[in-house]
């Protein structure tokens, strides 16, 4: 069976799962101190360079590390009886080169200078170039195996941690949490070798990360030109004008297009370059260049740059390992994936919170379908929408099948009745959480029609509702697909416990490549990314 275009994409991050189960540790949490292991001894170590434990707690002192970073010093050491982890008698040990590639790698692709140690980036390349570790001083050769290990876990914390604790952007997935000194220790053992099942990201991270050279190359080049259809208001397969030619040079920089072809004709070719594009920008694949495609195209190589990097930081903050069942919501996307055994189910378009009233990002476990639900309008709904029309029309509350059921500091407590017209629809999925946000049914089908869906209060509205409860309820024989269609039209509100909860994970990618392997952008539609991008790219 052919795979979903973004199969890929969400069997990637499937791993989320397995974060119902695991209460983060928190950072300033009190490190437990490692004993000293005295059983490594010069004779039976793999080498014979061994570092004072005094001259540890000196560097400490005189780099005035703070506390984390100092615990993790003094707890890799000792695990070790202060063996060296980085120079073996003869020079530089495998793993220590290994790391400084990675470590210039790093910086390369993501252009943070941040880390950049000018001293020890000097020292280490003449260590990695020119092999003179045996002529420098016992007292260089110690602070260098203590300098590395210290920029050891600051690297870990930038490229597999995150450099922007994700709470503060209203993420409120947990986040994953690195044991540095444990992938030190790795890294050491391995000498350095097989450092892509080594390093702690997930696949996805990593394929997206392999776009960022072809994207250097054209900021390096002076990016894409900008196009202008000046009168036309679209092109399509056999028409001929000079922007065709302009648009061809950039759909082969994007690597949409690979044919070298500088005719002004619509070819077929292109077409099929096209609609790759519209594919990869979530627009409607037919073929077109219109005004939606050329706005995305004219977005600055810079911006596209940024946006890679910017969900690449979203990326750090999940654990790399996939596995078992659940509901994923990407926003930005519009798309609502269903798992089970790690493999996917199904698809969905979704509605999400328009803007000022964005869909939260969290997770937590779907754990009732309710039939012909009420709808409880929310207090800031009832305020500003429903009381000003009771004010204009006294039969208001009955052309919207609502009523009210009490009173609180003043305001009216209104729900709507069940029903057709009821802004939830037939059936409703709740997964408590402390956003009052779920999914739902909705009578406003065409809103499916559009590319962008952000329209809602902030709950999500499901393109087939039904089709969700009768999955949810597979395993439930009393609830069959009759029955599930009755108590949808019921016109009496019935709530039913899942023998199962089903965690449910509400995401925010931008940018993530698919099961083709292509590079996909979404918009920004809750100014999330520039938040990130503010915090990633200070001068």
């Amino acid at each position: 069976m052919k795979k979903s275009r973004s199969e890929n994409f969400y069997r990637l991050f499937i791993f989320l799962i397995a974060l119902i189960f695991i209460q983060c540790a928190d950072n300033s949490a009190r490190v437990v101190t490692v004993p000293r292991d005295i059983t490594i001894t010069p004779e039976n170590a793999y080498t014979d360079l061994f570092l004072d434990s005094n001259n540890v707690e000196s560097f400490i002192i005189q780099k005035n590390l703070d506390d984390s970073t100092a615990a993790l010093m003094r707890n890799f050491y000792n695990s070790r009886n202060y063996q060296y982890a980085w120079f073996v008698d003869n020079g530089l040990a495998q793993q220590a080169k290994a790391f400084w590639n990675l470590h210039n790698y790093y910086i390369n692709y993501s252009r943070d200078s941040t880390i950049y140690n000018q001293y020890l980036y000097e020292l280490m390349n003449r260590l990695m170039n020119d092999d003179t570790t045996m002529q420098l001083s016992k007292n260089i050769l110690e602070e260098t195996e203590m300098m590395l290990t210290q920029h050891f876990f600051i690297y870990a914390r930038y490229a597999y941690d995150g450099k922007i604790n994700p709470e503060e952007l209203q993420w409120h997935i947990p986040r994953k949490k690195i044991d540095a000194i444990t992938l030190l220790d790795s890294l050491i053992k391995n000498k350095g070798a097989n450092i892509d099942d080594w390093e702690p990201v997930n696949p996805q991270y990593k394929k997206v990360r392999s776009f960022l050279p072809l994207y250097y190359q054209v900021q390096k080049n002076n990016g894409w030109r900008i196009i202008n259809l000046g009168e036309r208001k679209s092109l399509r397969l056999g028409d001929s004008a000079q922007v065709i030619r302009q648009i061809k040079n950039n759909l082969t920089l994007t690597s949409d297009l690979f044919l070298n072809d500088s005719s002004i004709i619509f070819t077929p070719k292109l077409e099929i370059a096209v609609m790759r594009f519209q594919k990869r920008f979530g627009l409607k694949q037919d073929g077109v260049i219109g005004p939606k495609m050329i706005a995305e195209m004219n977005v600055p190589i810079e911006k596209r740059i940024e946006q890679i990097l910017v969900n690449m930081e979203r990326m750090r903050w999940l654990p790399a390992r996939p596995g078992g069942n659940f509901i994923l919501a990407n926003i930005p996307e519009f798309k609502l994936h269903v798992f089970k055994n790690s493999a996917k189910v199904f698809d969905m378009d979704i509605v999400v919170g328009k803007e000022g009233t964005g869909t939260v990002i969290f997770t937590d476990s779907l754990k009732y379908v309710v039939f012909s639900p009420y709808w409880n309008v929310p207090r800031s709904i009832v305020k500003n929408e429903i009381v000003p029309g009771m004010e204009k029309s006294n039969n208001y509350l009955d052309n919207h099948n609502m009523e009210i059921t009490g009173y609180s500091n003043g305001l009216p407590i209104v729900r709507q009745k069940p029903g057709g017209n009821n802004s939830l629809g037939l059936v409703k999925f709740i997964f408590p959480n402390n956003y009052n946000i779920y999914f739902h049914d909705t009578p406003a089908k065409s809103l499916f029609e559009n590319e962008n869906r952000a329209f809602s209060h902030g709950c999500i509205r499901l393109k087939n509702a039904e089709q969700m409860a009768n999955y949810l309820l597979r395993n439930q024989p009393e609830w069959t697909p009759g029955k599930i269609d009755e108590a949808m039209h019921s016109g009496n509100e019935k709530w039913v416990n899942l023998k199962e909860p089903l965690p449910v994970f509400i995401t925010y990618f931008t940018a993530w490549t698919d099961s083709e392997g292509l590079l996909n952008f979404r918009k920004d539609i809750y100014n999330h990314d520039q938040e990130i991008a503010s915090r990633l790219f200070r001068p």
